[in-house]
Parts: structure tokens; sequence; C-alpha cells
């Protein structure tokens, strides 16, 4: 694969630029044919951020992580994925500001939600634990990562199916008229077109995705900072672009459940990724080659999601510069525990 690092940063930070456009352009009309989907086949905004968001914005993540595996940087391949978890939630303050008036978890009155945010927590919590204890060699990967693939994607169905049933569960008692509850609908296309438009936009993400993470490794090697650290704040900001862009569209749309579930269900999905990097690492188990960096990346990552679950329980409408408090919590801990891995870097 070509050297980026034989380039001048100049020419780097132009790549990165012009991918980072592709990946916008194509991340805002992403959350359009989601929503139009959604409308189609009755899934619902939630599910539709969960499911068909979730999965296409996670493709750079897959693309970066698996090569960097294949490469033998088992460090720069599992931190990128923690780092874009935690600077994804992050990425939920955007969308609150982008509302403005309300907090964006006041509006939020779909009880998937929350189990989307506390099953990723749970993931999360086992990752660092299985990083603590060290994993074994099983099936070419390890025991613990084939066990969070295959939890992952038992969460994920058990949230479809809870999103599905026609049981009543939590619902909050005040919730306000907006157009993710009144079910204000855009005029939809054919199921066919939006389908085909949706493979497009995914294709656009999944290659300016991996150019954007290649071009942002290489702009850290020039800049002589470490794998791990770059891996957890520029590449990771480099492949959560996608979810930027589709997060912004979907508030826009007013579709706030599938903001949330685009971002939380996301966020299983980078955990579940943990095992493919282990299959195409050549060495012994990926999580016997990271440590208290990545423990403390992982804890990073449950704090932010617990802080935006503690708002979609109490539901409170007091905002502060146009970002709820739960917001303000989330950026004042993402920069703080950004502090803390600069010095363990």
């Amino acid at each position: 694969m070509f050297d980026l690092t034989a380039l001048p940063i100049l020419a780097n930070i132009g790549i990165f630029a012009i991918a980072g456009a592709a990946v916008w352009f194509a991340g805002t009309r992403l959350a359009g044919y989601a929503d139009e989907i959604a409308q189609l086949t009755g899934l619902g905004s939630a599910l539709a951020g969960m499911i068909l968001l979730a999965g296409i914005t996670s493709l750079p993540e897959i693309a970066v992580s698996v090569s960097a595996g294949f490469s033998g940087a088992a460090q720069l391949a599992v931190n990128n994925l923690l780092g874009s978890i935690a600077l994804q939630v992050v990425v939920l303050s955007i969308g609150d500001w982008v509302l403005g008036g309300r907090a964006l978890s006041f509006v939020i009155g779909k009880p998937e939600v929350l189990l989307q945010g506390i099953f990723g927590v749970v993931l999360l919590a086992i990752l660092s634990g299985a990083i603590a204890t060290g994993d074994h060699a099983f099936l070419g990967a390890g025991v613990w990562s084939l066990g969070l693939f295959a939890g992952s994607f038992l969460l994920l169905w058990f949230v479809a199916h809870a999103g599905q049933s026609e049981r009543t569960g939590w619902v909050p008692q005040d919730m306000p008229d907006l157009g993710d509850v009144t079910g204000e609908e855009t005029a939809p296309d054919t199921l066919s077109r939006a389908v085909t438009m949706t493979a497009i936009m995914a294709a656009i993400i999944l290659i300016a995705g991996f150019v954007l993470a290649r071009t942002g490794d290489a702009l850290a090697a020039q800049t002589g900072l470490g794998t791990s650290f770059i891996g957890v704040t520029l590449v990771g900001l480099a492949t959560s672009l996608p979810e930027i862009s589709t997060l912004v569209a979907a508030v826009r749309l007013k579709r706030y459940s599938m903001a949330f579930g685009d971002i939380f269900g996301t966020n299983i999905l980078n955990v579940a990724l943990i095992w493919l990097i282990d299959l195409a690492y050549p060495g012994g188990p990926v999580l016997n080659e990271v440590g208290g960096f990545s423990q403390v990346a992982a804890s990073l990552g449950i704090v932010l999601t617990l802080l935006y679950v503690a708002g979609l329980v109490e539901r409170r409408n007091t905002t502060l510069g146009r970002l709820g408090l739960d917001s303000w919590a989330v950026l004042v801990t993402y920069l703080s525990g950004i502090a803390v891995l600069f010095f363990l870097r």
C-alpha cells in the first residue's frame, strides 16, 4: 500500500480535507435515505439508526482497524476503536447544539435507546476486564474477543426485538410534541431507490473514511506523537466523521432517536470489531498486546455513555449555551480523559 508518510505534510492535510468533505457529503444524505427506509418498512427511527446508520458508519472503523491488525499495529487498531467510541459519544453534544433550545436527551422517548447505551457500557466493562486478565488463543483469535463479538450481536438482536415488540415499556409522561414523536414525515421515495442510494453513500463513506484514517495515521507519524494517543484522538476523529454528519442530518430531520441509535449502535459494533482485528493480527490474541492505556480509554467510554444514559433517564430540559447539562458534563469529562491519556501515551 502507498506510504502516505512519503508525502509532504501539506499534501496529507489536503487529502484529509478532501476525504472529509466526501464523508460529510455522503453522511448528510445517508440519514435522509435511512429515514425513508424506516418509513417504508416500518422499522422505526431508533432501529434505523442502530441497524442502518450504525452499520454503515462503522465501515471506516472496520477498514482501518482490520488493516492495522494485518500490519501488526495492535495498539493502533484497538485504540482507534476505543477512541471512536469515546469521541462518538461526545458527538451527541454536536446534535444537542444543532437542536438548541431543548436538551437532546429530553426529546428522546424510546426505551430501546436506553438499552443501547446500557448494553454498550456492559460490553466496554467486559472488554476492560478482558484486557486486565489476558486473553487465550482460540480458533485464530481469542476467547474474550470471540465472546465480545457474539455478545455484541446478541445484544443488538435483543434491542431490535424490544423495539419491534408490542409490549409497552418505559414511557415519558411529559414528551414534547416534536417530529420524532408525532411522525412529521418527509415524502418517501421508492424502497428500491432508497436502498440503492444508501448503498452508494455507504461505498463513499467506506472509501473516503479509509483514506481519512490512513492520512490521519500518516500525519500522526509526521508529527511524532505516539500511536496509542493518535489512535484515540486523530484517527478516532477521522473515523467518527460519518457519525458526525449523519447525526447532524438526523437532528435536522427531527429524528432524534435515530441520532442516538446511530451513536450507541455504532459503539456496540465497534466492540464486536475487536474479534475481526484479532483474526487479522499475525501474533497472539490482540488484547494481550494492549494494557493500561486501553483500559483507561475503555473506562472513558463507559463514563461518557453513562452520563448520557443518566440524562435520558432524568430528562432535564435545562440548557446552557445551547447544550444540555449532560452534554456539558460529557465535554468536560472527555477533555479531562484525553489529558490523562496524553500523559499515559
